[in-house]
């Protein structure tokens, strides 16, 4: 590595960067951007780790007042090349919040936190409430707020204190607020998502619509939450998504800046393997953007790779929405983890209400929290309507499901699931019973959404879930392909050998259905076999030179929590 280079990860604050020789790749061109802008309220979503934080900690060092003459953090980047943007430097007072920080399981746990946030926010300030352009009633006021003020007084908390600020500073304030959707994201996971809904529409519209005082504000994000959830009442706001061509160089690195960096890290030999493992994120019509928490921690680690961003937290609502999904959500992710992409619709704007249902909300959750890539974006029919063809995003994210699939099968199921392959390679029918049937006892209820389980559902939850384990846990062995019907229909397997003097296997999977003759599960899977001769499934591994009796062919017969495979 390069003498000099000094890496500090996860450094959210700007002055605690700028001008010390730290690591730092130049996004202060973003401060000329937005303001050129003069947007009154721009939400911004980008994935976690993309630079967000330390961003709107610039945006706060460059104007605030408590920053006045600290050109020092500014004189050698670009921002300072512009004479018009250096005159504001330090001119504007500036409020700064985040909710990074608040993941409570209640609504009152919630509430408390955003307390504590406003109330040291206004110990900030306490000084000048002391000067002589207050009067008692104001100072009353200022005081009466803390962690335990009541759920009103919140609301309008943000928009007083900007009543102060400018009648003190003679200006009007600049909001920021960082990670808004983080208390919105836990809401919903905890069961309290239309209490929180309710709490912050009101506190989003007194302070950045109804609010005399406001002169800019931005909001920053993961996601951006559906306009009627909680910011209906702003008809002001300049809505910036990955998809935006806006800002899109500010947040994240570009492919020149991380070459440049690998090659001043002395690490510039790694360029196209650093490519496959972190490159893929694509913001508006700007492509091989990369994750600035992976380079840095790349460079910081002396080349070593690893799931840097995959492996910070924040996956929890996604490992939700995979494991419970219904079998067209697994469908699908089967075809990711073999490098396939998919084509979708998709509406940006994520309401999480329906993302127990809607597949399209859960591919705009993805795409939003950077799991996704767009590999291409079609406009089609009379209305011009946006299609997409979406892939995971690169080696970390691909390693991320990966693991995350594997984990699905975790203690028993784990160790009965490899036991399971193991019978299967040796061909142990009977073990393959015994195994099976402990995986789907103690997993049926794991992959149901629990809204409404039912013997009906819960079978096809089950085995989408356990082609996805067999998917992961067999790759570089086998090539597992699928011709898939939901419901009672076929869910046919295919599994072809990388060594072709290997076995092959075909798998049938039926759910038991009394409506057609079935009246036991040997039924059921006499109905399976008879299906995989019907449907001449063999014909393609045949074709491939597979000798027949290299070629495996099973039924899997369902009824509730029970198996019959033969």
């Amino acid at each position: 590595m390069a003498d000099g280079v000094r890496v500090k990860i996860g450094e959210q604050r700007f002055d605690r960067l700028a001008g010390q020789g730290r690591f730092y790749i130049d996004k202060t061109d973003f401060i000329r951007e937005w303001w050129e802008n003069g947007s009154t309220v721009t939400l911004i979503t980008r994935p976690r780790r993309f630079g967000k934080t330390l961003n709107m900690s610039m945006l706060e060092c460059f104007f605030s007042r408590e920053y006045e003459g600290r050109s020092d953090l500014f004189e050698e980047l670009s921002i300072w090349k512009e004479e018009d943007c250096r005159k504001l430097q330090g001119t504007f007072p500036v409020i700064f919040l985040s909710f990074a920080g608040i993941k409570a399981d209640t609504i009152n746990g919630m509430k408390a936190a955003v307390k504590q946030i406003i109330a040291d926010l206004y110990g900030r300030y306490g000084d000048i409430i002391k000067s002589d352009l207050f009067d008692e009633n104001d100072r009353t006021y200022f005081s009466s707020v803390s962690d335990e003020m009541k759920d009103e007084k919140v609301l309008i908390a943000i928009n007083r204190l900007c009543s102060y600020l400018k009648r003190y500073y003679q200006k009007d304030v600049i909001v920021l607020l960082d990670e808004y959707d983080t208390p919105m994201q836990e809401a919903w996971l905890s069961g309290y998502w239309e209490e929180a809904v309710r709490f912050f529409r009101g506190f989003f519209d007194n302070t950045f619509k109804t609010n005399p005082w406001l002169g800019r504000g931005v909001i920053t994000g993961i996601t951006r939450i559906s306009k009627e959830s909680v910011f209906s009442d702003l008809n002001n706001l300049d809505v910036i998504t990955t998809t935006s061509d806006e800002y899109a160089t500010s947040f994240g690195f570009t492919e020149e800046e991380v070459f440049r960096a690998l090659d001043y890290a002395g690490l510039g030999v790694e360029k196209q393997t650093v490519k496959q493992w972190y490159d893929g994120f694509t913001f508006g019509t700007h492509t091989d953007i990369y994750n600035p928490w992976s380079i840095t921690s790349f460079i910081a680690k002396k080349g070593r790779y690893e799931a840097y961003w995959a492996n910070t937290s924040g996956n929890g609502l996604v490992n939700s929405l995979m494991r419970t999904g219904n079998s067209s959500v697994k469908q699908t992710m089967e075809d990711l983890l073999q490098g396939r992409s998919f084509v979708t619709e998709l509406d940006e704007q994520i309401v999480f209400d329906q993302l127990d249902g809607d597949e399209s909300a859960i591919w705009s959750l993805l795409l939003a929290t950077g799991y996704l890539k767009i590999q291409r974006l079609d406009r089609v029919g009379v209305r011009k309507k946006k299609v997409y063809t979406l892939a995971l995003t690169n080696m970390e994210t691909t390693g991320l499901f990966e693991n995350m699939v594997r984990g699905w099968f975790s203690g028993s199921a784990k160790t009965a699931c490899s036991e399971f392959i193991k019978a299967l390679l040796n061909d142990d029918v009977r073990m393959m019973n015994a195994f099976m049937n402990k995986v789907a006892l103690t997993t049926f209820s794991f992959f149901d959404s629990g809204t409404k389980p039912s013997e009906e559902t819960e079978p096809e939850r089950f085995y989408h879930g356990f082609v996805l384990g067999m998917v992961v846990n067999l790759a570089g062995q086998y090539r597992i392909s699928s011709n898939r019907e939901s419901g009672y229909g076929r869910y046919d397997v295919m599994m072809k050998p990388s060594d072709r003097t290997q076995k092959a296997f075909i798998f049938e999977f039926k759910v038991r259905n009394p409506y057609e003759d079935e009246e036991t599960l040997e039924d059921t899977l006499a109905n399976a076999h008879a299906q995989i001769k019907e449907k001449q499934y063999e014909a393609e591994l045949v074709a491939e030179g597979f000798a027949p009796e290299q070629i495996r062919k099973y039924g899997f017969a369902f009824q509730g929590k029970t198996c019959l495979i033969g």
